[in-house]
C-alpha cells in the first residue's frame, strides 16, 4: 500500500501536502506529512505545530485533519507517524514506548527547526489523545516547544499502571507485572512479540462497553478506519508504564502556556482536569459542549480550530 492512501478525509484546495521523512535520536525513520498554507512563501519564516495523532491512531487521520486546518490559519504544520507505528521505522512492530514516544515530538522540533521556511523561535505542539501526554512529557525537557495544546488528553501511563479512573489496586498490578514477566519468555522465544487485544472492537452493539463501543465507531468503521491503526500494541510495552510517568514536570513547562481541550462528555476528561490542576500559570481547560472523547478526533464541527488558532498566535508571537 501507498503511504499515500487511505486518508480519511479530503485535501483542502487552499492547503498543501507533502510527505517527509527523517530520523530520531534513536535512528528510527519517522514517517511525516508537512501542511503547509497554500499560499506559502518559501521567503518567509513560519510558526510551526506538530501535531500527534491519539495512541493508536496514524497521521492519515485525526491528527492530518487537525494539521490540515491549523495550516489554514497560516501556521507550518507537520502531522507524524508514531516509531514502531504506521509508516515510520521501528522493529518490532506495534511497540508503545514513553521514552520514544516522546522523542518523536523532540525529533519533529529538529526537523522543522531547520527548514528555512519555520520561525525556529515559535515552535508549538499538539497532542491528541495518547500523545497529549507525550506532547507535555517532551515540553517538559525540551524548551525549544514554545506552547501546547491537548485534545482529549489521555496519560497512558496512569491508564496503564492505574486503570480507567485509577481502579487498578496494588494486588491487580503485582498480577499485571508477573504475567508480564512470563510473556517476556514467550516473545523471546517466539517470532513475534504477543499483541494486546483490540483497543477499538470490530464488532460491537448496545451491549459493548461504552467506551470500547466509541472508539470501535471510529477505528473499526469507514469513519476513521485505517489499515495501519490497529489499536493494538505489544503486550509487554505495558511494562514501560508501569515504571515512568509522563507528567511529573508539568509545572516547569511555565512560562510557557498550556492550552487542555477536552469534550463536555469525554470520558477521559479527568486526565485534563488533574493535568490542568498540576500545571502553573499560564494554563487554560477549555471545555467543548457536548463533545465526547473520539469526537474531538475528527468532528470538525466541534473541534475548536478557532481557539486553537488564537491560542497558537498569542502564545507563538
Amino acid at each position: 500500500m501507498s503511504p499515500t492512501d487511505n486518508y480519511i478525509f479530503d485535501l483542502d484546495t487552499d492547503v498543501t501536502r507533502t510527505p517527509v521523512s527523517y530520523k530520531n535520536r534513536f535512528g528510527i525513520t519517522i514517517a511525516a506529512d508537512l501542511y503547509r498554507p497554500g499560499d506559502f512563501n518559501a521567503s518567509r519564516r513560519y510558526p510551526a505545530l506538530i501535531v500527534g495523532a491519539p495512541h493508536s491512531a496514524v497521521k492519515e487521520q485525526g491528527s492530518g485533519i487537525y494539521a490540515q486546518n491549523m495550516a489554514k490559519g497560516d501556521f507550518v504544520a507537520l502531522a507524524f507517524d508514531p516509531s514502531f507505528n504506521g509508516y515510520s521505522g521501528g522493529e518490532p512492530r506495534h511497540i508503545t514506548s514513553p521514552e520514544v514516544f516522546t522523542e518523536d515530538f523532540s525529533a519533529a522540533v529538529d526537523y522543522l527547526g531547520t527548514r528555512d521556511f519555520v520561525d525556529r523561535a515559535r515552535i508549538g505542539v499538539i497532542g491528541m489523545c495518547g500523545s497529549g501526554g507525550f506532547a507535555i512529557s517532551a515540553a517538559q525537557v525540551d524548551r525549544r516547544i514554545k506552547a501546547v495544546a491537548t485534545t482529549s488528553m489521555y496519560d497512558i501511563a496512569r491508564a496503564y499502571s492505574k486503570g480507567h479512573l485509577d481502579s487498578i489496586t496494588e494486588e491487580d498490578r503485582i498480577r499485571i507485572l508477573d504475567e508480564l514477566a512470563e510473556q517476556r519468555y514467550a516473545d523471546f522465544e517466539a517470532e513475534h512479540a504477543a499483541l494486546a487485544p483490540r483497543g477499538a472492537p470490530i464488532g460491537f452493539d448496545e451491549n459493548t462497553d461504552p467506551v470500547g463501543r466509541e472508539f470501535g465507531e471510529f477505528y473499526s468503521t469507514p469513519r476513521g478506519y485505517h489499515p495501519n491503526a490497529i489499536t493494538q500494541f505489544t503486550l509487554t510495552s505495558t511494562m514501560a508504564y508501569m515504571n515512568f510517568s509522563l507528567l511529573d514536570h508539568i509545572a516547569s513547562i511555565s512560562p510557557r502556556a498550556l492550552l487542555f481541550v477536552v469534550g463536555e462528555h469525554a470520558h477521559s476528561r479527568y486526565y485534563s482536569e488533574d493535568a490542568c490542576e498540576l500545571a502553573v500559570e499560564p494554563k487554560e481547560l477549555y471545555v467543548v459542549p457536548g463533545a465526547g472523547h473520539v469526537d474531538l478526533y475528527d468532528r470538525t464541527d466541534l473541534i475548536p480550530f478557532d481557539k486553537l488558532e488564537e491560542f497558537f498566535t498569542k502564545n507563538l508571537a
